[in-house]
C-alpha cells in the first residue's frame, strides 16, 4: 500500500514580541500567517465513507480549528517573564485572546507549540509529517517531527 501526504492551509492573525530581541521584532507586530498541516498515512481499504482516503480534509481542519485557530486567530503571544508581566496583566483585563507562553514566540516555537496540539488528536494511522508556517511572504520555518519515517 502507498503512503500519502496530504496538506491543508489555514489563515489566522497573530501578533507577538520577541522580549530580548536585538531588533524590530521586539516590539508588539502582528503577521498574517499562513500554516500548513501535512499529514500522511495510507487510503483505507474498507467500505464507507472514508474509502480510499488517508484522511478527511474535514478531519484535518475540525483539528487544526479546534485546537489552534479558535484559540490563536486575533490574539496576542508574549513570553511569560518579568519585563510582560504588567503588560499581560493590563491587557488581560481588557483582551480574551492574550497569551503568555513560557516560551519565546519564534516561528519555530509556535511551530513546535501547535505540533503539540495537533498530534494528540490525529487518527490512528495518521502521522504529522510536516508543519510549516508562513510568517510573511519572504519567511517561513518548517517543524518536522523526529519520529518522521
Amino acid at each position: 500500500m502507498s503512503n500519502y501526504q496530504l496538506t491543508k492551509q489555514f489563515r489566522l492573525e497573530m501578533a507577538h514580541a520577541l522580549v530580548g530581541y536585538d531588533g524590530l521584532c521586539n516590539q508588539i507586530h502582528g503577521h498574517s500567517y499562513l500554516l500548513e498541516v501535512t499529514v500522511e498515512g495510507e487510503p483505507s481499504e474498507s467500505e464507507g465513507s472514508d474509502m480510499g482516503m488517508a484522511v478527511d480534509f474535514g478531519t484535518i481542519r475540525r483539528i487544526v480549528d479546534g485546537e489552534i485557530t479558535s484559540r490563536y486567530d486575533h490574539s496576542l503571544l508574549l513570553r511569560d517573564c518579568p519585563e510582560t508581566a504588567e503588560v499581560v496583566e493590563v491587557l488581560r483585563r481588557h483582551f480574551d485572546r492574550i497569551h503568555a507562553v513560557s516560551w519565546q514566540p519564534t516561528c519555530e516555537n509556535i511551530l513546535a507549540h501547535f505540533a503539540s496540539l495537533i498530534e494528540p488528536h490525529l487518527p490512528v494511522g495518521i502521522r504529522l509529517h510536516s508543519l510549516r508556517l508562513h510568517e510573511t511572504a519572504a519567511n517561513c520555518a518548517t517543524y518536522l517531527p523526529e519520529n518522521r519515517i
